[in-house]
């Protein structure tokens, strides 16, 4: 024991050793550490902005019909379709966001595969059965005009449909084609974060009026993700391809 605690100290101290004497060594520990910080942003920024939307779903309970967002929407929320599309969004959205994602925590997937596989179904009938028809539904109501109206419809029709692609390509056992099409899935899924922190930064830094702020982030709030989400599914696509090369 005494032995191989030493062994433990000694390899540690020649890491040590060697990271200070090659520059290789020194950028990657550094490369390292940046994108571990990185993530731990990510993280916080992720639950933050998940708080700041349950805090905002909560001022809807009981039902109020005058209150935050229905307060620009008194022309249309007497009509009882439209209060059906709403509510079913607001609520199963919270739930969809954090549904979404447990299916990239790679522990679950693999210790727990059960569970994966329940959160995911749950997450594709809440996107494809509920959250996104009914975004659709707003979307024909959206502020800020054709401009913001038109975007919200791409957006929620392309949620169905990545979120559609992504259950069919798992029960064709393509779990590449599943993964793939399910970042792109989650990556609209953020919009519902991403959207408001744009209009936060754009509503404290500028000086633009709130409807052109909306109609612009109405736009930049999912096509971002969208963009990101290619580039990382690019980036997946080309390392397996590096890997299997070199073996």
């Amino acid at each position: 024991m005494k032995k191989t605690l030493v062994n433990m100290i000694q390899s540690m101290e020649d890491k040590a050793i060697d990271c200070n004497r090659n520059p290789k060594v020194q950028f990657a520990s550094a490369k390292n550490i940046l994108i571990l910080l990185g993530r731990v942003t990510l993280l916080f920024t992720f639950l933050y902005l998940s708080f700041l939307m349950l805090a905002i779903t909560f001022q809807y309970i009981p039902f109020d019909l005058q209150v935050a967002f229905l307060a620009t929407k008194q022309h249309i929320i007497q009509f009882q379709y439209y209060q059906i599309a709403f509510f079913s969004h607001v609520f199963s959205s919270i739930f969809i966001l954090l549904l979404g994602s447990t299916q990239f925590i790679e522990s679950i997937r693999r210790k727990t595969p059960l569970i994966h596989r329940y959160f995911g179904l749950t997450y594709v009938v809440g996107v494809v059965c509920i959250s996104a028809p009914a975004g659709f539904v707003m979307g024909l109501h959206g502020n800020g005009g054709i401009i913001a109206q038109t975007s919200f419809c791409i957006l929620s029709s392309l949620w169905f449909y990545y979120t559609l692609r992504s259950f069919l390509a798992i029960k064709k056992r393509n779990i590449l084609k599943h993964k793939n099409y399910m970042i792109l899935s989650y990556a609209l899924t953020l919009s519902a974060l991403t959207l408001r922190l744009h209009k936060y930064i754009l509503a404290n830094t500028t000086d633009m009026h709130r409807i052109d702020i909306y109609r612009i982030v109405s736009w930049s709030g999912w096509v971002i993700n969208l963009v990101i989400a290619y580039i990382i599914i690019n980036h997946n696509t080309s390392t397996k391809a590096i890997t299997q090369k070199a073996h």
